[in-house]
């Protein structure tokens, strides 16, 4: 793994094998982290931080390198295990508390995305009253059609 930066002392082996497996997978891609970056919807940064081990990546970010380096079906779900394996041993930050036991996929997943996030974690949308006065616009518009064309004939 020529160019890469020695990953961090005292990381858990479910760690360090994921993360050099990504890497390979990455470096398989012959793609530079840019390109990569532009072909997933992960930045060249957020790469960066994968692939050093500096944090954990999402699933979707796993999913996507698989997709562009052409994995499928088995050799990508093999990627996926390990994540999930790397994901339950990846060391915490020290002011991060524990999730309770018995806490749900969702909710002991710390790299999800806010849109996969299930509907009771995501802030209230105020769109409501915007659609209310939107329609309410559109059938004031209608009735002025409406009324003008009896007008005029």
């Amino acid at each position: 793994m020529g160019g890469w930066q020695p990953l961090p002392e005292g990381l858990p082996a479910e760690v360090r094998h994921f993360v050099e497996q990504l890497r390979l997978l990455k470096d398989d891609t012959g793609l530079s982290l840019v390109a990569l970056g532009a072909r997933t919807a992960y930045s060249k940064s957020s790469w960066q931080r994968y692939l050093n081990a500096v944090q954990p990546p999402p699933r979707q970010a796993v999913a996507a390198l698989c997709r562009v380096a052409g994995l499928t079906g088995a050799d990508a779900e093999r990627h996926t295990v390990r994540w999930e394996l790397a994901v339950q041993a990846w060391p915490r930050p020290a002011n991060v508390p524990e999730r309770p036991p018995g806490a749900g996929e969702y909710e002991d997943d710390p790299t999800l995305p806010w849109w996969d996030r299930p509907e009771e974690e995501r802030a209230p949308r105020p769109h409501g009253r915007l659609l209310a006065a939107a329609l309410l616009l559109l059938l004031v518009l209608l009735l002025v059609a409406v009324v003008g064309a009896v007008l005029l004939g």
